[in-house]
């Protein structure tokens, strides 16, 4: 079996990320770039994009299945039925503290599908977007505040006040 016809890993990464939440007591979010195969409820759709807690407190019957993602959830208390498909999903990360990890933007096979302007993902680049067969993983990462020597009291340094989640490309 070659590259091209083993089966996608964004699956097993969704799961395994989801597992890591759930172990450590995290709430595992997706970010989910909508189109007419997304079924969610179409009003908290902001950007093309939602959104969506998938911890065992928020959902109900949930599958995390190789093509599609499944749940029951309830939005302004009224249950709804949420599927979404893998490919749709373009980020599984930690509500607490932003880890997890940012997936490339699906291309369409329609007439040139992109990501909304303005949309946070959008500087993240589709797959093959370079002109590279193959797509690269994104992975979610937050930066490492610098290392250096204590300040002249002797008093170690402050970290920089409230770094922010940054998209790194994984090779």
């Amino acid at each position: 079996m070659n590259a091209l016809e083993s089966t996608s890993t964004r699956p097993y990464l969704i799961r395994a990320l989801y597992d890591w939440c759930t172990d450590n007591g995290l709430t595992p979010y997706v970010a989910v770039l909508v189109d007419d195969t997304v079924q969610v409820p179409r009003e908290y759709v902001k950007n093309g994009e939602i959104v969506l807690n998938i911890s065992f407190d928020a959902t109900s019957s949930l599958k995390l299945g190789n093509e599609f993602i499944e749940f029951k959830a309830r939005f302004a208390g009224s249950a709804r039925e949420i599927m979404v498909p893998v490919s749709r999903v373009i980020a599984i990360y930690a509500r607490e503290n932003g880890q997890g990890m940012a997936f490339p933007v699906p291309v369409s096979s329609g007439a040139g599908e992109e990501v909304p302007k303005g949309s946070p993902l959008s500087s993240v680049p589709a797959a093959g977007a370079h002109g590279e067969g193959d797509p690269k993983v994104v992975q979610l990462v937050t930066p490492e505040p610098p290392i250096s020597d204590d300040g002249p009291d002797g008093e170690p340094p402050r970290p920089p006040s409230g770094p922010r989640p940054a998209l790194k490309r994984v090779k």
